[in-house]
């Protein structure tokens, strides 16, 4: 069973290749989250975001405000739930390093379009769950091993930030 610093180190692992993830703002009054792609520059946090000015949710982001993100890897193994803040930062520097031809498709002025807006997210407290819900797990409960037995462990409260 992996320890909580090792599911630690799988959600940013799955996180930098897999980088699709669901992102909202704590509180808005639509509560909704949408599809970002995740851009990291070490092994750990911040998390970048690149988005558009006119986005509603850019629009109700104020100076740093409390946001929520969820991931799941491509493979279904590994779940999050992160909280954390959330702020434009349209530091330069960081833009340069991040910019690739994705986003560029994105914004047709390049780094200097009047849409783009470069999001930091500082990641906080999170839950990460291994997905106990596999062919392995119907077969364990299948010759009466006990599903919740089993899966104590595979999941961890951390700290990202």
């Amino acid at each position: 069973m992996p320890t909580p610093s090792e599911l630690k180190a799988e959600f940013w692992k799955a996180l930098k290749s897999d980088r699709t993830v669901m992102l909202g703002l704590v509180g808005s009054e639509k509560g909704h989250t949408r599809p970002m792609t995740a851009q990291l520059e070490g092994a750990e946090g911040p998390i970048w975001f690149f988005a558009d000015r006119e986005a509603e949710f850019v629009h109700k982001l104020g100076m740093s405000q409390p946001a929520a993100m969820s991931f799941t890897s491509k493979g279904h193994d590994l779940f999050a739930s992160v909280e954390g803040t959330l702020r434009i930062d349209m530091d330069r520097a960081v833009i340069d390093r991040l910019w690739n031809s994705f986003i560029a498709a994105w914004f047709k002025g390049g780094k200097d379009d009047p849409r783009l807006v470069l999001l930091r997210f500082d990641p906080g407290h999170a839950e990460i769950w291994e997905n106990a819900s596999n062919l392995l797990a119907g077969i364990k409960a299948f010759l009466g091993v006990d599903p919740q037995a089993d899966y104590k462990g595979k999941a961890a409260d951390v700290n990202l930030g």
